[in-house]
């Protein structure tokens, strides 16, 4: 047989798209063309497959003319995923293996020039997309374990080619490939609410952020607990579903693979201040997942918020909205999710200590005033919740207690969580605007102190349904249906910090 076909994917994004890879053998000057708009690093697998074929005693068809076909033609490909497939539509095109099994299978995987398999990048994608196929999925050992996170999917993986070829032969099959194990997985490590003594207004922010899945801004000097505040919210936040931990899970397969150990966890990602809107928001060619979407379904948060680049913080206000984010390029553009929780902080002036009763500030009105107009309106109006974090003097944090525990505060979070989407099917923060009346009444009292403040802070429509949003989310902790005043005031002196910076 001359010509042999095989099935791969390519990433697009998130996107795993069906490759065929066809390898046909013709007499002819020896050469070995590979089209099919591959990039650089698939081209570059014309060395890798020679080079391990040979290194592992098989036999490479140097007097054969070989023509690699990777269709659709019009479709990018990128990576060294295709080295796998590529070397096996060699062998079966030139009688080496039966081709016969070859259809039943997907496979993946970088050769090295000895002919071991190395990982490939996006593993969990492919697989997710494979599912919806009547095709198992061969992958190397690095990859494997991700991908069997995907249920009702058959996968092998293989340490190297020879694995592949001997599974291959008439005696074989590849079904005698191994199994994949699952991986233990780690228990959650999240650090504990009890361990911040005192804060206890900004303790119930975090309590009513993660209820409602709301973003929040924290504001206070320099070691007032900004950022231990923030490392705890992600264990105060209810378990991943199934579906929701595998999407999690393929986006940060994009980048560097996903530990299966750390299956069903929240992601808390904390990128530097110095991140450019490219990092932040993903980008490049082929365009690649940025923070936001690797903190997709977890917590994002920005520490020394004015500090960021300006570009880099309004490119956030789309995706705070939508829960993706849209990458476009000349060639091609890509789609990847980011329904993160953003948590923020920042210092209420340059220096840091305005406010401070124990440092005096060295910050004149106007430096103040320029650092904070650092964060634009669009952005600010787009956060739910702000709370100061003041300073504590040494006697009162010495007397302080750290309060409850983690596990305690999330089982009402749990709960408000719960009495929301049995409610309306999302958490309060993705509600609809149209559908607050109906999911957010409001007693005559709370509409009164709701429509007073709106008029008094001058809100816009959307800062005004982020409010009402909110006051649902603490009416849903207290386990009360209708919004009463005692709710919305709650919500209101949550936003006050936004509402006046100075």
């Amino acid at each position: 047989m001359s010509l042999a076909t095989l099935h791969s994917r390519a990433l697009v994004g998130l996107q795993a798209l069906p490759v065929s890879v066809e390898v046909h053998l013709a007499p002819g000057l020896p050469s070995f063309t590979l089209v099919g708009l591959a990039d650089t690093e698939v081209k570059e697998a014309r060395e890798r497959v020679r080079a391990a074929l040979t290194s592992a005693g098989l036999r490479f068809p140097h007097d054969r003319r070989i023509t690699v076909n990777l269709a659709p033609a019009d479709l990018p490909k990128e990576g060294a995923r295709f080295d796998l497939p590529i070397a096996l539509g060699l062998l079966a095109a030139s009688g080496q293996i039966d081709p016969a099994p070859l259809a039943a299978w997907e496979w993946a995987g970088e050769l090295s020039l000895s002919g071991a398999l190395r990982p490939v990048r996006g593993a969990l994608a492919h697989a997710l997309a494979a599912r919806a196929g009547e095709r198992g999925l061969v992958l190397p050992t690095g990859s494997a374990a991700e991908a069997a996170l995907v249920p009702d999917l058959a996968v092998r993986e293989a340490p190297h080619l020879l694995d592949v070829v001997a599974a291959l032969q008439p005696e074989g099959a590849v079904p005698l490939l191994m199994p994949v194990q699952e991986a233990l997985r780690a228990p959650p490590v999240s650090p504990d609410l009890a361990d911040v003594r005192g804060q206890a207004a900004a303790k119930r922010a975090l309590e009513i952020a993660a209820a409602g899945q709301h973003n929040l801004l924290l504001e206070g000097p320099p070691g007032t607990g900004k950022s231990m505040l923030a490392a705890r919210l992600a264990g105060l936040l209810p378990p991943l579903s199934p579906e929701d931990a595998l999407e999690a899970a393929a986006v940060r397969s994009l980048q560097a693979g996903f530990d299966p150990r750390a299956w069903a966890q929240r992601p808390y990602r904390a990128p530097h201040h110095s991140a450019s809107s490219v990092a932040l928001v993903g980008g490049g060619s082929p365009p690649r997942p940025g923070e936001i979407s690797m903190a997709h379904q977890g917590v994002l948060f920005l520490d020394e918020l004015p500090e960021f680049p300006r570009p880099a913080l309004e490119a956030l206000r789309e995706p705070l909205e939508t829960g993706r984010v849209q990458i476009a390029r000349a060639a091609r553009s890509s789609e990847f999710p980011a329904r993160f929780q953003l948590i923020a902080a920042m210092n209420p002036c340059p220096c840091g200590h305005l406010g401070n009763p124990l440092r005096a500030c060295r910050c004149s009105p106007e430096a103040v005033a320029r650092y904070r107009a650092r964060l634009s309106g669009p952005l600010l109006d787009r956060i739910d919740l702000a709370v100061v974090v003041p300073v504590l003097a040494p006697t009162e944090l010495e007397a302080a207690s750290g309060g409850e525990r983690s596990a305690d505060v999330a089982r009402r979070v749990a709960q408000a969580r719960d009495r929301a989407l049995h409610r309306q099917g999302v958490p309060n923060a993705q509600l609809e605007a149209q559908d607050l009346t109906r999911h957010a009444p409001l007693a005559p009292a709370a509409r009164a102190l709701l429509q007073q403040a709106a008029t008094k802070l001058a809100w816009s429509g959307r800062a005004y349904h982020r409010v009402l949003r909110v006051a649902r989310t603490v009416a849903d902790l207290a386990a009360r249906d209708e919004l009463d005043a005692a709710s919305v005031a709650e919500a209101i002196q949550l936003r006050r910090p936004l509402d006046n910076p100075g």
